[in-house]
């Protein structure tokens, strides 16, 4: 027969080990990564405590549900946790910027008040192309 501090020991370390798991999932885990583009509206460095920088980009585009397409943008908040990325990002504003990102599911003080995570800043090639009838969107004429 069991003791009973067998089974309390026996049930503390399962306790342990799936809060360990749970807040390694949350906190530790990268749920996803990705790669966003677009004009960047405000970047500051914010906090009481831990100063951590925050940035919001405008991401245009096209929104063809319709027969009517429109053009919509979407906002995309982010954090960064390293200095030399929040400096990249700084000198690049007001051009086009390319960031890569990490999504916790979770937020740590130290590390942003946003589940995304900036971790790279990606050079935007001026790619721009002549219009020819290959490369010209199908709007609707007016």
């Amino acid at each position: 027969m069991a003791t009973k501090g067998k089974i309390i020991g026996w049930t503390t370390a399962i306790i342990l080990i799936v809060l360990a798991g749970f807040i390694y999932i949350k906190f530790c885990f990268v749920y996803s990564e990705g790669i966003n583009e677009g004009d960047i509206n405000y970047f500051q460095k914010e906090g009481f405590i831990f100063k951590t920088y925050e940035g919001k980009m405008i991401q245009t585009g096209y929104n063809s549900k319709n027969s009517n397409a429109t053009i919509q943008s979407n906002e995309f908040k982010f954090s960064v946790a390293d200095d030399a990325v929040a400096e990249e990002i700084d000198t690049r504003s007001g051009r086009q910027i390319k960031l890569h990102w990490k999504r916790y599911l979770g937020t740590l003080p130290w590390r942003g008040n946003s589940q995304f995570i900036v971790d790279k800043v990606i050079p935007v090639e001026n790619t721009s192309k002549p219009q020819t009838e290959d490369n010209l969107l199908d709007l609707p004429v007016q």
